[in-house]
């Protein structure tokens, strides 16, 4: 695991801040990951996200979608999923609740 700084390292009011940081996306992805046994998080216009997207439904698994913005516009919700699950890049594959990875780590995961 990567190193975070440590909680006793934040000031009361970062963690708060850190905390207030679009909280309903990422109550809303977490929500979606404990209901939906495949979830991908997306924006519009990354091909990679299309192609799981594909990858996904030419295997007839049913999964939820969920769009937050393109290269141009949502980047703070989509920052604030980052940084609630530590993966750097979109998509963002969950499968039972379970942060796979991206398109490529999703291939050689799914059936």
């Amino acid at each position: 695991m990567r190193p975070i700084l440590s909680e006793q390292k934040l000031h009361p009011q970062v963690q708060n801040t850190i905390e207030a940081f679009h909280s309903e996306v990422v109550t809303e992805v977490d929500k979606a990951i404990t209901q939906n046994e495949w979830v991908i998080v997306g924006m519009s216009g990354n091909p990679f996200v299309k192609r799981a997207r594909k990858h996904l439904e030419k295997k007839g698994i049913s999964f939820k979608y969920i769009e937050y913005g393109s290269y141009f516009s949502k980047w703070h919700e989509r920052l604030a999923i980052k940084l609630w699950s530590g993966w750097p890049t979109f998509p963002q594959v969950f499968h039972k609740g379970t942060l796979i990875g991206g398109f490529e780590d999703m291939k050689k995961y799914s059936p």
